[in-house]
């Protein structure tokens, strides 16, 4: 009895590191819903199912767009709760995010949409990362993310229909979004 005591306690201690090892999205830096359609993120605004579709017919973007298409709206490109995605209309010849060559740094292979919720961990809209993965925002979107807290925010990603080498970060706290390029891991 004595034996078998030692056994399983040697066994118990050998298994405690194990157990205290992150699983492989890191403690807390990526939430993976199960089941269901995730309306609302905890402390955060409504998590689209999906991201949006091509655009059907391009619009010119102006340097003065303004997205703030309803009262109390941000003036950022933004998702409404129907899934309507406010902002993403330039169609592929919008040569803000054209990029030669594009996928330079690869493809994002972590996740994508609403099951996917990743926690930013740090840098700025020139670089910032997650899980070991690093992004940066395209330029011509930097002022649409000056509120984004980059070392705590939850962001989901979507592939862009449109603009090939772009994704779309969706920041889960805001409603809003940007495009981003994968730097690499």
């Amino acid at each position: 009895m004595k034996r078998l005591l030692v056994t399983v306690a040697v066994s118990l201690i050998l298994a405690l590191p194990a157990l205290a090892q992150p699983d492989q999205h890191g403690d807390a830096q990526h939430e993976q819903h199960q089941g269901g359609r995730p309306e609302q993120h905890e402390g955060g605004h409504y998590i689209p199912e999906h991201g949006p579709p091509p655009a059907q017919a391009p619009h010119p973007a102006p340097e003065d767009r303004h997205y703030g298409d309803q009262p109390g709206h941000p003036e950022e490109p933004h998702v409404h709760p129907n899934g309507q995605w406010i902002g993403h209309d330039s169609g592929r010849d919008d040569i803000h995010y054209h990029l030669d060559p594009p996928w330079e740094h690869g493809h994002f292979t972590g996740g994508f949409g609403p099951h996917h919720v990743w926690r930013l961990e740090g840098g700025g809209p020139s670089r910032f990362w997650f899980d070991g993965f690093y992004f940066s925002v395209a330029p011509y979107d930097v002022g649409f993310c000056h509120d984004w807290l980059w070392d705590s925010d939850d962001i989901v990603l979507y592939e862009d229909p449109d603009h090939i080498g772009w994704y779309l970060a969706y920041n889960v706290r805001l409603g809003t979004y940007v495009h981003v390029m994968f730097l690499g891991r």
